[in-house]
């Protein structure tokens, strides 16, 4: 009964961590600040596992080689969003 109510308490916290993430995160950068539409990531994507490690939440690693190489590269390999600098960045 106890690794039941636990289970569910583990899966409330992850449903409310997904509900409360930012619509739009803006990341301030020397070349113009990045918007990003996490909403609309995580709509289209359906899993957090694609842009995080392990679990939702902040990204110990996340920088600019982290976004060249993951972000940058998934949508390469999608065909689809932003792939050149003035793209992203704007001033």
């Amino acid at each position: 009964m106890n690794r039941i109510i636990l289970l569910l308490a583990v899966t409330t916290l992850l449903w409310a961590s997904l509900a409360l993430a930012a619509d739009v995160l803006v990341f301030p950068s020397k070349n113009g600040s990045v918007t990003f539409p996490h909403k609309r990531h995580t709509d289209m994507l359906r899993e957090c596992r694609f842009c995080h490690e392990k679990t939702p939440g902040r990204m110990p690693n996340f920088g600019k080689d982290f976004a060249h190489k993951t972000c940058k590269g998934c949508h390469e390999l999608r065909g689809t969003g932003p792939t050149k600098c003035v793209m992203c960045h704007r001033k």
